[in-house]
């Protein structure tokens, strides 16, 4: 059963250090109310802090496919705002590989932080300095005037804080991180909306954000590799995604109830099972298929991230736990089941086609630390019968 949202006690700001300005903005709050849930805007302040002109805008949120698809949609907002700007974003080369088609983008800025890492490993320092200050120095050379670090994290602040901007707005930063923001804001954890503190963020900045939609680019070429790994298995007619794994055990439903979903989406709607995921995938994708009784697919490991991406928009159905490609799957606009358990990332998205099943019991969510013994009762509680239905529910309703 979804469990009821109060209205809560949704508070913003907190404690900052006496140098960060304490967002006086938030003495004159408003109280909007969405879906139920009443939460705390910035009022004017802020926003006149960024009616000045902008010109150059760097979007920093580093890792996380999942949080980097969701905050896709503050690409075009902000590109709304100020269409002439010159819109980057910084990222780690996972979740830059999945932006770069974006044409709504001017520039995605790679970390090589692996490569670092190498370097650091085979004590080649002259090398790694070298590489550090071209880095920081092309950063710089940019002379953004607003930096919107989405990640909140040590790591994030460092690059805001090295480039230069003269604003620097920090997304619930912590680990010492809102000591190098000139704003930081604390988003309410009581609304229900996917991606809700990026949708935050936009209307904290006086963006137009009552359209939030994720916004993820894809080129004939990722289509067209995603169509030959699916004809390579002899799939050339409708199909199903399972998006069975993510970073951690506890989101992840059994491998059994997999296979009973399988074998139902074969019999019932002819559809093809498709499973999708990283490399690390790739073993639990083939432990599910061996006992399955029905032909599947397993891609996992086998595409790039765009690629999965267009495999799903080309896809009837999608079923998957909390990771970023179960909600492509609602960025794509296609019938999507969302199974959480451990995690509750958001209950409602602005799809009509998406379906967000989670069973909130006395120890939910736990995230990172369940205390279930490896039982993981909430992701049991999901019974196959019952995500058939709300699967032939969507399915009928996207006919």
């Amino acid at each position: 059963m979804m469990p009821s949202h109060g209205s809560g006690n949704c508070q913003s700001g907190g404690m900052h250090p006496p140098h960060v300005r304490p967002l006086e903005a938030f003495a004159a709050r408003r109280q909007l109310n969405r879906g139920g849930c009443l939460y705390t805007a910035l009022s004017p302040p802020l926003r006149a802090a960024t009616d000045r002109t902008i010109s150059r805008v760097l979007i920093i949120r580093l890792s996380a496919i999942g949080d980097i698809v969701m905050a896709s949609g503050l690409i075009p907002v902000l590109r709304r705002k100020w269409p002439d700007a010159h819109l980057a974003w910084l990222a780690e080369p996972p979740g830059a590989s999945l932006l770069e088609a974006n044409p709504r983008l001017d520039e995605v800025i790679v970390w090589p932080r692996q490569r670092w890492r190498q370097l650091r490993a085979q004590r080649r320092y002259a090398e790694l300095l070298r590489s550090i200050r071209d880095f920081v120095a092309r950063l710089r050379a940019q002379h953004y005037d607003l930096v919107l670090d989405l990640q909140g994290l040590l790591k994030s602040a460092l690059w805001a804080r090295l480039c230069g901007a003269p604003q620097r707005i920090g997304l619930a930063s912590r680990e010492g991180s809102a000591r190098l923001m000139t704003e930081v804001l604390q988003p309410p954890r009581s609304d229900p909306r996917i991606g809700s503190e990026y949708r935050y963020l936009a209307e904290c900045l006086g963006l137009e954000a009552s359209r939030f939609a994720m916004d993820l680019a894809l080129t004939a070429a990722d289509h067209q590799g995603a169509r030959r790994a699916l004809a390579s298995h002899a799939l050339v007619g409708d199909y199903a995604v399972l998006c069975p794994f993510t970073t951690r055990a506890q989101k992840h439903w059994l491998d059994e109830s997999w296979r009973v979903l399988a074998r139902e989406l074969a019999g019932r709607f002819g559809l093809a099972s498709v499973m999708l995921g990283g490399s690390e995938a790739r073993a639990g994708g083939e432990g599910i298929i061996g006992a399955a009784g029905v032909p599947m697919v397993n891609l996992a490991g086998t595409l790039s991230l765009r690629e999965s991406a267009a495999a799903i928009a080309g896809a009837r159905l999608l079923v998957g736990v909390d990771t970023g490609l179960t909600h492509m799957g609602t960025a794509a606009g296609i019938p999507t089941v969302a199974l959480f358990g451990s995690t509750r990332p958001y209950f409602e998205t602005d799809s009509p086609l998406t379906r967000v099943l989670y069973e909130a019991l006395w120890c939910s969510p736990c995230r990172r630390r369940p205390i279930c013994g490896g039982a993981y009762s909430c992701m049991r509680a999901h019974r196959p019968e019952q995500v058939l239905a709300v699967a032939q529910s969507l399915l009928e309703t996207a006919e």
